[in-house]
């Protein structure tokens, strides 16, 4: 299927897997761009210099295109965006909007830029300050989310930029490709879809907690750092909502002290990027250490397997995939679906 997308990134199919914190490693990206489609590689839990090494793992593993995702306000951005240049990465995707100067660096440098929005507004920002496309995540998304769904939100975004548009939030199928086609999308992209493959390192347990998901198991909360967050719905989740403010500042705390160890990080880089969601939101302060050491949250759950101490970034369609295929039978399956859906259109009934 030759789209936009396909064409500007260098992949056969238009398939993106998301960048998740703990989840798309090595393993998993490269098996996606050995798929055909575009794996992301998430760096927000990664030091620099764990970076370059996951960056060369995928490389060793995969002569197909791949991308780096970023925090566009971590204090260490610019060091990320030039590792990415000297590895010949060849898309940077950001979870919020990069700078002008970032996206203009990495053009320079001939990087691909895909920033991921949740608004209008927001996309055509970064549309109009060079990005190449947009990944534009519905309210059905998985992780930090909105409150618009994916079919309202993405024709408008396709009707004001004229940069490709890759649709996310409630995407897993064939069906949902050809959709987003006809709403002028020129791809998908899928975090909780590629999470739930035999690919993904995600400990087995964890993925029988999604596969044992209903729709209703997956909630949108605040309780965990300020911003609407979706994910599967635990006691944690549960106590977290129902702590008191002296409860869940100790508890903020407590997990910012075990990521400031596990990370490097000083106390004054985790303020400054827990600040930085801050930013024009009414956050408390154990708000703002929770923001700062949310991947501590994730990383008890997507790496060490404890579902009674982590969260479960989570998309809604956690509640409608039953299976763990590989990378390369996901994204076969997907396309065969949307050949035999494309097929069945057209044939008059």
């Amino acid at each position: 299927m030759d789209t936009a997308l396909t064409r500007l990134v260098g992949v056969r199919h238009p398939i993106v897997q998301t960048g998740m914190g703990w989840v798309a490693g090595p393993r998993l990206v490269s098996a996606t761009a050995n798929a055909g489609a575009l794996g992301i590689l998430a760096s927000a839990t990664m030091t620099l210099d764990q970076l370059k090494t996951a960056i060369r793992e995928v490389k060793s593993r995969t002569d197909a295109p791949f991308g780096v995702n970023l925090r566009a306000d971590a204090a260490d951005a610019g060091d990320r965006v030039r590792l990415m240049i000297d590895e010949g990465v060849r898309v940077a995707s950001f979870a919020l909007a990069p700078s002008a100067e970032l996206i203009a660096e990495l053009k320079e440098a001939g990087v691909v830029v895909v920033p991921s929005v949740g608004a209008r507004r927001h996309a055509e920002k970064v549309a109009a300050w060079g990005a190449d496309a947009v990944i534009v995540q519905g309210g059905e998304g998985g992780g930090h989310t909105g409150e618009v769904a994916s079919t309202v939100l993405l024709p408008q975004v396709v009707d004001a930029v004229d940069i490709p548009v890759v649709a996310a939030g409630g995407f897993f199928d064939g069906r949902g490709l050809v959709a987003a086609r006809a709403y002028g999308a020129a791809g998908v992209a899928m975090g909780t879809r590629f999470l739930l493959t035999s690919d993904s390192t995600v400990p087995d347990a964890v993925k029988a907690r999604y596969l044992a998901a209903t729709v209703r198991d997956v909630t949108v909360t605040r309780a965990v750092d300020g911003l609407p967050h979706r994910m599967l719905r635990t006691d944690l989740v549960t106590g977290l909502e129902n702590s008191g403010r002296a409860k869940a500042l100790l508890r903020a705390v407590r997990h910012a002290t075990g990521f400031r160890r596990l990370s490097g990080l000083t106390w004054r880089r985790m303020l400054h990027d827990g600040l930085a969601l801050k930013h024009g939101k009414d956050l408390t302060w154990s708000q703002v250490l929770l923001a700062a050491n949310t991947p501590m949250l994730l990383k008890s759950a997507m790496v060490d397997g404890r579902t009674d101490l982590g969260v479960m970034a989570s998309g809604q369609v956690a509640g409608v995939i039953d299976d763990l295929p590989s990378c390369a039978e996901l994204v076969e399956r997907i396309m065969k679906e949307a050949e035999e859906v494309l097929e069945s259109l057209s044939t008059p009934r």
